[in-house]
């Protein structure tokens, strides 16, 4: 007894000499903050043992503490301050819990420029979508990073981390020049860190476990503003990918709530880690999963049921649903979205799973981002594919009392006719691009048609190729989507060809891009490395995608269609002098371009000649003209 009383005794007095004591404070989000905001208050959540009962004085004078909100776990403290006037430098907090105290240096920052000089992304631009696990590796990549939860690269498992990172999108941004895109957005980048369940994992980035700290496996926040520093030096625009739906279950929110709310339908977790050795999640009676059905939040005749089954249900089991009506939680989203702002300078947001989280408080935040950024864009995941429902997310719709203030929304009926006018024969009235015409017949329902964002495909679909290599019909469908009144969005790997099905896998339609990883047989991001067939489509679509750059009959243009005429789908912009038509035959047989049905295109005595902007060649409107089955042109009028 006496010689274990001695080495405690030691203990305790080397605790007391080295200053071993555990901290009050362990962690506070945001990591640090912008003086010069337009809503000068601030939330801070302090995360440490017990820090629940801490007062919090500062010796600054410019700075006052508000409010101390004491959550329902005793290991979290939020501090709301109010920043009027204040200056940039350190930021003194005391944490104080009866004679133990801590002082943390917070820092506040001065932001690089006005929020009204942050541009957003527009119909001027082309976004290519990627994901950073599948595109490229940088040379310095590290197969394993300590202090993660246990996850394997594996290239030859459709859904384990393939690999991928941010210094390998660096080394292919001339590429995206070359291509002739104007935006990048990827996946998300922020830290999933789940274990590998089996031979799945979170390489998608849609399962957040820290909303300020970049994936390591991709790299660090400072190779984030390093690789959007240097898209913006190519000219090239960064659309950030965030989800304020939910998080990932190892976020420190689910094994400790800071409060009974923060989660929507919680019960079932209880005190329980329902994580078991084997890294499955476990549910019980109590779990709500989501509907997946969208149309229940507009509904006018909607059951509380269908609502609460689709706002509040989980995504999966490991995507705990986020409580939106909790105004502390979307405090602390809305924040989270201005501190990535300020702090890498991105150019747009794109938000994951849109009607599922709370509209009230999904509102709030555009309204704030927009007094803050009026020039800067976000664009809402809003998949349902009739367009009065989309119409109505958008911001000002007058379809809904309820105003998003969401400016950009995605056009998930363009994309859904589109996946079936493919294979259609267009006929007289419904089918083939019959259903592109009324697609469009409903751009009166949106209070701007140039902020509704257009795609054949996504990392959530089916690639447009499916198993085949059609370049003739992925040839139609981008000619009408880079024309169009949209914001156009790419995937990667169209240009090349790239296929695939949701069928088996989800890893089927997000495989590696060729070139971008060590032992590559083929390298795709050189002509030398493409294929006959893959150079055939990146020229094509290169040299269309160029000459829509600054080409204000595409983005300011007035639009007039013409209902399918014999197999023949034809639109045209019209800006000023200039005028481009767009020809496709939505039949697998040859057809005629009529052109007399087309006269109000041309003025008296203009030159009827065009040229097909993809491939040079020169036509005379003059006469009617005979098109190749599935042809799709681009003319530019002379």
């Amino acid at each position: 007894m006496k010689r274990f009383l001695t080495t405690l005794t030691l203990a305790i007095m080397a605790l007391s000499i080295f200053g071993a004591k555990p901290k009050l404070v362990t962690r506070i989000d945001p990591t640090n903050w912008y003086v010069g905001l337009k809503d000068n208050t601030l939330q801070l959540m302090v995360y440490g043992q017990g820090i629940r009962q801490a007062e919090v004085t500062t010796t600054r004078s410019d700075v006052r503490i508000d409010s101390l909100v004491r959550l329902d776990s005793p290991n979290y403290l939020l501090v709301y301050l109010t920043l009027d006037g204040t200056a940039a430098g350190d930021l003194p907090l005391t944490f104080a819990i009866g004679r133990r105290k801590q002082t943390v240096n917070y820092q506040l920052l001065q932001r690089e420029m006005p929020g009204e000089q942050r541009i957003g992304f527009s119909n001027a631009d082309v976004l290519y979508m990627l994901m950073p696990d599948r595109f490229a590796q940088g040379p310095n990549h590290k197969k394993t990073i300590p202090g993660l939860n246990a996850y394997k690269e594996d290239r030859t498992q459709p859904s384990l981390r393939h690999g991928g990172d941010l210094e390998g999108i660096v080394q292919h941004l001339d590429y995206f020049n070359e291509l002739g895109v104007t935006a990048l957005w990827f996946t998300p980048v922020l830290e999933n860190n789940s274990p590998d369940d089996g031979p799945a994992s979170t390489y998608h980035g849609y399962a957040t476990t820290d909303y300020y700290r970049v994936d390591p496996r991709f790299g660090t926040n400072a190779d984030y503003r390093n690789l959007i520093d240097q898209a913006h030096a190519h000219g090239l625009k960064i659309v950030m990918d965030m989800i304020f739906n939910h998080c990932g279950f190892e976020h420190p929110w689910v094994s400790d709530m800071p409060s009974r709310d923060w989660l929507n339908r919680p019960e079932w977790l209880k005190d329980h880690d329902r994580r078991d050795s084997k890294g499955e999640v476990h549910t019980t009676d109590e779990y709500l999963q989501t509907s997946y059905k969208l149309t229940p939040v507009l509904d006018p005749y909607a059951s509380q049921v269908d609502k609460a089954e689709t706002v509040d249900g989980w995504f999966v089991p490991t995507m705990p649903d986020l409580n939106h009506r909790n105004p502390h939680v979307m405090t602390y989203l809305i924040q989270n979205s201005i501190w990535w702002i300020e702090t890498v300078g991105i150019d747009g947001i794109r938000m994951d799973t849109y009607p599922y989280a709370d509209a009230a408080g999904m509102s709030r935040w555009m309204q704030r981002l927009d007094t803050e950024y009026p020039n800067f864009n976000v664009v809402g995941e809003t998949w349902v594919t009739e367009p009065p429902y989309t119409a109505a997310w958008q911001k000002d719709s007058r379809l809904t009392p309820n105003n998003s203030y969401l400016k950009t929304v995605m056009d998930f009926s363009f994309f859904d006719k589109l996946a079936r006018a493919k294979t259609e024969h267009t006929d007289g009235w419904f089918d083939g691009y019959n259903r592109l015409y009324n697609n469009f017949v409903y751009d009166y329902l949106y209070e701007d048609p140039t902020h509704v964002m257009a795609f054949v495909d996504n990392h959530d679909t089916d690639r447009f190729l499916g198993k085949t290599q059609d370049a003739a019909r992925l040839r139609q469908a981008l000619a009408l989507l880079l024309t169009v009144p949209r914001i156009p969005q790419l995937y990667y790997g169209t240009e090349i060809l790239m296929n695939g099905t949701k069928e088996i896998t989800d890893g089927d339609v997000r495989c590696d891009f060729p070139g971008g990883f060590p032992g590559d047989k083929h390298n795709a991001f050189t002509a030398e490395g493409r294929t006959a067939k893959q150079q055939q489509m990146f020229q094509w679509l290169s040299r269309l995608l160029h000459w829509r750059k600054g080409n204000e009959t595409i983005t300011r243009g007035r639009m007039t269609q013409f209902s399918p005429w014999h197999g023949v789908y034809v639109v045209a912009r019209r800006y000023r002098q200039s005028t481009v038509i767009i020809v496709i035959n939505g039949t697998d047989e040859e057809a005629t371009l009529e052109v007399s049905r087309y006269a109000e295109l041309f003025a008296d005595g203009a030159s009827r000649k065009a040229i097909d902007i993809p491939t040079g060649k020169a036509y005379d409107l003059a006469k009617d003209i005979q098109l190749p089955p599935r042809e799709g042109l681009v003319l530019q009028m002379k």
